[in-house]
């Protein structure tokens, strides 16, 4: 039998590749979709490859600085959640739709 046992070290660069690539998604979301339940997912997305960076960088150097700030992190991303929400349901409420493209018209 042979033996299966291989060296697969995931290292700092493997975490931010993935943090960068969950970024891209987000930001890829935020700026080309129209549904504003889909742009605070898509921002949720960004915060979550954030508070992944903010995780490596701290795991691999020793200190819990970057785990702290995951905390104020999920934080604002909560109260973003919550009064996103609220708006979005105020604006549907208000003019039954809650596509971003009605609204471009108010920009001033």
């Amino acid at each position: 039998m042979p033996n299966l046992e291989f060296a697969l070290e995931i290292g700092p660069t493997h975490f931010l590749i993935l943090s960068a690539a969950l970024f891209s998604f987000g930001m890829m979301g935020v700026l080309l979709r129209k549904n504003i339940l889909v742009i605070l997912m898509s921002i949720e997305l960004m915060l979550n490859a954030v508070n992944l960076s903010f995780v490596t960088f701290s795991h691999f150097s020793g200190n819990q600085n970057g785990q702290v700030m995951v905390f104020f992190v999920m934080t604002v991303a909560a109260a973003e959640a919550g009064v996103g929400l609220a708006l979005a349901v105020a604006v549907y409420k208000r003019f039954k739709n809650i596509n971003i493209s009605f609204f471009e018209g108010l920009k001033g």
